[in-house]
């Protein structure tokens, strides 16, 4: 009797099935397939299971912030890992540290003079939601300020703007490590 065959993809056939779903963009990078909704070509659309297109008019400012938190902590998990591979306690111990609703507050309010208009309209509407609890570590204008800055990092990246995104992050990041004599990231 033959013994059936037990791989699940040749390398022949996984690479092939990633060249059908990649998409050369207008300007000369690739994406992930589907419409691409600006010039940052890194968008939502590759995240999204429906395709449906939000009116961020009237996205509610937790609701934002609810997906803020993720596409944030996603970030900071990405740039604790690129730091170098350790142990995934220590990489849980520093990701902790930076998504912690202190460190979101201090950033949030290191940014806010670098934000455009439009930008500072989305930040004050998530410092001014009304959410159900606060953190347990963190006092509640503290809080409101973490969730101000989620609701900014929601907002920017549904609109697929992740490059100010990251450019704000970044900037926000270096200036609370200088100031609280903490290592660069």
């Amino acid at each position: 009797m033959k013994k059936p065959d037990t791989r699940r993809f040749d390398e022949t056939e996984t690479r092939s099935d990633r060249i059908d779903q990649i998409d050369l963009i207008p300007d000369g990078s690739v994406g992930a397939g589907g419409p691409v909704s600006g010039p940052e070509s890194a968008g939502p659309e590759l995240f999204s299971l429906y395709g449906a297109d939000l009116d961020l008019r009237t996205v509610s400012p937790l609701s934002l912030a609810f997906l803020g938190d993720a596409v944030y902590s996603l970030i900071i998990r990405t740039s604790v890992l690129e730091k170098g591979n350790r142990q995934a306690q220590k990489l849980h111990n520093e990701t902790t540290r930076l998504v912690r609703a202190q460190k979101q507050a201090a950033i949030g309010r290191s940014i806010y003079d670098l934000l455009t208009p439009e930008e500072k309209k989305i930040y004050r509407r998530g410092r001014n939601s009304h959410p159900m609890h606060h953190a347990k570590g963190a006092s509640l204008e503290e809080y409101l300020q973490a969730t101000a800055l989620e609701a900014l990092c929601g907002y920017l990246y549904l609109q697929g703007r992740t490059q100010r995104l990251m450019d704000l992050l970044r900037t926000g990041l270096q200036m609370t490590q200088r100031r609280d004599g903490e290592p660069l990231l």
